[in-house]
């Protein structure tokens, strides 16, 4: 008996030291691995990189920007059923288990055990848990160590975060091949639906990608999907949560994957790029890469259609008025044309142009192959613009024969043609080109940008930033800064009428000579007519683009003044207050001058163009909002009689509004009656300004409706003139006068708005005094309370032809026209 008792203590004994070691063991095991493990309560602020997403003002797409394409979805919004088929997958025991799962884990030992020595991969029991702690914290190296410290993590992730936590984390982090990360994005990529939408059989196959994406490809390997995704469906019917009926329906489905329809964009790359920069300046690479953020802008797309179309066809209409600069490339070998010419990439800013070989001339048509159709022919007609380019924008003789533009080899850009237009007016007629007809075309060298703006908010509604973006990214409307030319004259004109002159105020048309000091010789300005045309009104003065005038009156003003309204208006921060600034030739961008110009329209409003409506981040809170003004009352759900909220205006006022009104007036003239006639044609109130600069080198139109402002930039990258007789009012003005047709049809004419204070008087329009009868050109004219003038007026300048106040203006003439 004694023995026994002796055999049984000390066998007690060693199962206690042998517990014992077994508990020391797992607690050196703990401790050695679960050494300098990553920090898992960072997971507690852990956002998954989602795209951000960037609208136009009516809801569709303009660009997304993003590392991984992946759809967040909170737990709370996640569908049961895939929660459901993930569970039955991957860990069915997950809202149970601590963290690892002891029974899974066995059975992997086990499995292990067997297979040692054969070569296979040793197979694993991860839970979910343990799977969050690999994909956010450790690597996927394959080893034992690797898995020990897996489950130390998932015991304290389990510790630290709920299970619907956990479980959120993993079903938006996990990728499931094809480019989804998260099974929102599976979804969409494999069978364009919500997950509300998925089927089980769908749900399922989602499910059995989490064990390795690349061996269950729907197409590739569609039976080892099917068989893994039929398995997902048994582990749901045995776990409960399908009945076996559903799942004998669920497995009889066919595994169809549907391409993720593509979300309806809009095309407008320069204001795009301009929204990412903005972004990424004020929120950084992280933010706007991975931070979810839903970002609503201005853009207009009917607006931004026409804007880059009118652009678009204007420097094209330019280029073809100055002659054919040759062939993209040429072929010598006839034998090889076809072969030759399907192997080259068309440049770039082609477009919906295409690439064609010229394989035969007659007297009446080139024949050419085009890229991808085949034989097609250019009539004589459609090369009769193509007359050869000569340095200095000047043409070579006239085309009469196609070999006087095309030889055989030739590889240019062609556009097909249905027909052309004969005759004008009742007399026109539309005449049809046989099939195969194509026309010429040329790759602008000459740029551009035209910009859309909201005058009372600065919302940018469209803008372009050149003839096409893939070409070149450059934006010309808020990148480059050029000199404005006579665009900026309405500013100096505006300084004076806030200083006390009227629209009818006279100034002398005549020769101005100033004294540069030693050295240097005299600047003499001149107008664009190299004419003189004596005592003229303010307002012919602006209406005509004069010169002379102007830089009297700025003379007369003050170049500190005409300087502070230059930055004032945003236009220049630092004007030299040199009498040639007053001509243009400061340097400025679109954007800000036609921004400034819009402060006009509104009455004298500050206002700062903007591309960005709103922000929200990727919870759906706002985070950035454009018009930043209280509006009281205007949460409310429904209308219960309450009073209509009012919305403060807190727009600083940049200048006296009646000073506005008249410059608004005296501008809508310059279309009446001066240097933007060609916009008269529109058939609405418009006003606005031509500028061309020294030697034609830049052309701008800036103008305007009452609710509409819009900027045309134009000219070479690289400054040259534009060529002879080019000016604001032949280059700039056509494309604001399409842009402005287009955009403003079929809405009523609207008049510009009178401030109050303002007195329409008629007035003799060349001595700018209250009419007569008898007087013939009489118009309207805007005067403040009190400045309506007599039957004498003085004449600003009068006193002399030559002034110097000390000044040292810039060599040159600045605007001209």
């Amino acid at each position: 008996m004694k023995r026994l008792l002796k055999i049984v203590l000390v066998l007690f004994g060693l199962v206690l030291f042998g517990g014992f070691a077994a508990a020391g063991a797992g607690v050196y095991v703990f401790w050695h691995f679960g050494k300098g493990l990553p920090d898992y309560q960072q997971l507690a602020h852990y956002e998954p990189a989602v795209m951000t997403r960037v609208h136009a003002g009516d809801g569709r797409l303009l660009a997304e920007y993003a590392t991984e394409k992946r759809v967040f979805v909170p737990i709370r919004a996640m569908p049961r059923r895939i929660i459901h088929a993930v569970l039955a997958a991957e860990d069915k025991h997950f809202y149970t288990h601590p963290g690892i799962d002891p029974l899974g884990l066995a059975r992997a030992v086990l499995t292990n055990i067997k297979n040692y020595g054969s070569g296979r991969r040793p197979v694993g029991a991860s839970t979910i848990t343990q799977q969050v702690a690999k994909n956010f914290l450790l690597t996927n190296e394959v080893s034992y160590s690797r898995k020990i410290k897996e489950a130390i993590l998932a015991f304290r992730i389990e510790r630290a975060f709920t299970k619907d936590r956990i479980l959120e984390l993993y079903l938006n982090e996990v990728y499931l091949g094809s480019g989804s990360y998260g099974v929102a994005a599976a979804a969409l990529n494999y069978f364009n639906k919500s997950l509300d939408e998925l089927t089980i059989a769908e749900s399922a196959y989602l499910a059995a990608l989490l064990k390795a994406p690349s061996n269950y490809h729907p197409v590739r390997k569609k039976a080892a999907a099917l068989e893994r995704r039929d398995w997902v469906i048994g582990r749901m019917a045995e776990d409960g949560y399908i009945t076996p009926a559903e799942a004998r329906i669920a497995q009889a489905d066919d595994l169809v994957v549907e391409n993720r329809a593509e979300a309806e964009f809009v095309t407008a790359n320069y204001f795009a790029e301009e929204v990412r920069r903005e972004l990424y300046d004020q929120y950084g690479e992280q933010a706007l890469y991975t931070g979810g953020l839903s970002v609503h802008t201005t853009l207009d797309p009917r607006l931004q259609e026409i804007a880059e179309r009118t652009l678009r066809d204007g420097l094209i209409a330019y280029d073809r008025r100055h002659g054919w600069r040759g062939p993209i490339a040429r072929i010598e070998d006839a034998a090889v044309f076809a072969v030759t010419l399907e192997t080259m990439e068309p440049p770039k800013g082609m477009g919906a142009w295409q690439l064609a070989v010229v394989t035969g001339l007659d007297a009446q048509q080139a024949f050419i192959i085009v890229q991808g159709v085949g034989p097609a022919v250019v009539p004589l007609r459609e090369l009769k613009w193509a007359r050869k380019w000569i340095k200095g924008e000047y043409l070579d003789k006239v085309v009469h024969a196609p070999a006087d533009v095309l030889a055989v080899g030739d590889v240019v850009a062609v556009e097909r043609v249905s027909g052309y237009t004969s005759g004008q007016g009742k007399e026109e007629k539309t005449v049809a080109y046989p099939e195969g007809t194509y026309a010429l075309r040329q790759i602008p060298e000459i740029q551009g940008a035209i910009v859309a703006l909201d005058p009372h908010s600065g919302r940018v509604l469209a803008m372009s930033g050149g003839f096409d973006y893939d070409a070149s990214e450059y934006n010309r409307a808020t990148q480059a800064k050029r000199q404005p030319g006579s665009a900026f004259k309405p500013f100096v004109y505006l300084a004076a009428l806030d200083s006390g002159f009227t629209p009818s105020t006279l100034i002398l048309d005549a020769p101005f000579v100033i004294d540069q000091g030693p050295g240097l010789p005299k600047w003499r300005p001149a107008n664009y007519t190299k004419k003189f045309y004596g005592p003229s009104t303010m307002r012919l003065g602006i209406e005509k683009s004069r010169n002379l005038m102007t830089v009297r009156l700025a003379q007369t003003v003050g170049m500190e003044k005409v300087s502070e309204y230059a930055r004032r208006f945003g236009i220049i921060d630092d004007l030299p207050e040199q009498l040639s600034m007053a001509l243009g030739a400061g340097e400025t961008t679109l954007l800000d001058l036609t921004a400034a110009y819009a402060m006009l329209v509104n009455g004298g409003k500050e206002i700062a163009p903007t591309f960005i409506d709103r922000i929200q981040d990727r919870n759906g809170h706002t985070v950035y909002r454009h018009d930043k003004r209280p509006c009281v009352g205007c949460e409310a759900m429904a209308w219960t009689n309450q009073p209509v909220p009012v919305v403060p205006d807190e727009r600083k006022q940049l200048t006296d509004p009646t000073s506005a009104y008249q410059m608004v007036s005296m501008l809508e003239g310059t279309v009446q009656r001066g240097t933007g006639r060609r916009v008269k044609e529109v058939g609405k109130p418009l006003g606005g300004k031509t500028g061309t600069t020294n030697d034609a080198r830049d052309a701008w139109f800036i103008g305007f409706s009452p609710d509409l402002t819009v900027g045309v930039f134009t000219g070479f990258d690289e400054p040259r003139s534009l060529g002879p007789r080019e000016q604001g009012a032949s280059v700039a003005s056509p494309i604001f006068r399409d842009f402005m047709k287009e955009a403003l049809e079929g809405q009523p004419p609207v008049p510009f708005r009178l401030p109050s204070g303002i007195h329409l008087v008629r007035v003799n329009a060349t001595t700018g005094l209250p009419a007569h009868s008898g007087d013939k050109g009489i118009i309207l004219e805007a005067f403040k309370p009190g400045t309506v003038p007599r039957d004498t007026s003085q004449v600003l300048g009068g006193e002399g032809v030559s002034a110097n106040d000390g000044e040292a203006p810039a060599a040159g003439t600045g605007g001209l026209y």
